[in-house]
């Protein structure tokens, strides 16, 4: 399966997207930006798929970004329009019922960037550097950066990346909290695929509630974040898989579950 700028995988309850230009360091035009949000409508709809994979062709790079040459000649209201509509596209990735996971094989700047901030879990190869480099083409961050990535690392250390905008190495993203795992760049995608199997193995319902509660829970006080979350904990025992993760403990078998 594959459309002009990507080539979709299914494997065992898991699809890779893989952003196919490489030859444009899989940097992030309109066309390939619409291909990925139906995409990923698409797999979210069919009931196989617990786990995304978005990586990109190549080695050189994960994503390199937009595209520079067409955004030189936007208006502002063009520039804004296209930071609300690729901001629809991130908030899509970061809330779906799927698990997202970003297989950062190369440069991650900018756009490329924000586009796996958005993700639930990012892995990254030896090779990778990441950046939001913005400021050396006179202009901010707009697809998301400032706020996820200060949200994820702290407001300082976003701030210095933005500001300076430098180019860390994969192991100066994993100690700042950036990425989640450096691994040799030819085992980052079987390791991808392994977590990605784990997590799919998992009870779909509670992967969901788990998801929604940090994500929603993110956006309010902590008091009441901590009552979003009892309200979902409850939930959870209306379901068949509460009830047979708990039966399955104490029979010491393994958990059949329905993922209702």
């Amino acid at each position: 399966m594959s459309t002009e700028n990507l080539i979709i995988t299914i494997t065992d309850q898991v699809a890779q997207i893989t952003i196919n230009r490489p030859k444009a360091m899989n940097s992030l035009n309109a066309a390939t930006l619409t291909e990925l949000s139906v995409t990923i409508d698409n797999l979210e709809k069919q009931p196989d798929v617990k786990v995304i994979i978005i990586t990109g062709a190549g080695e050189r790079a994960f994503i390199a970004g937009g595209d520079i040459a067409l955004l030189r000649t936007f208006s502002p209201i063009q520039a804004r329009d296209l930071s609300i509509v690729v901001g629809k596209l991130f908030q899509q990735i970061e809330a779906s019922p799927c698990v997202v996971i970003a297989a950062i094989n190369g440069y991650a700047l900018g756009g490329g960037c924000e586009l796996a901030l958005a993700c639930d879990l990012r892995l990254a190869a030896e090779h990778a550097q990441l950046g939001q480099p913005e400021v050396n083409l006179g202009i901010i961050p707009g697809w998301g950066g400032t706020q996820r990535l200060s949200r994820l690392i702290g407001s300082s250390r976003a701030k210095k990346l933005m500001f300076t905008g430098e180019l860390i190495t994969a192991q100066q993203a994993l100690e700042i909290g950036l990425i989640d795992h450096v691994y040799p760049d030819e085992q980052l995608l079987t390791n991808a695929q392994e977590l990605a199997q784990t997590i799919a193995s998992k009870p779909q319902t509670a992967i969901r509630m788990i998801k929604t509660a940090v994500n929603n829970g993110l956006a309010m006080d902590k008091d009441k974040a901590i009552q979003y979350e009892a309200d979902l904990f409850g939930l959870c025992f209306t379901t068949a898989d509460q009830k047979e993760g708990m039966d399955a403990f104490l029979e010491k078998r393994k958990a059949v579950w329905k993922d209702e």
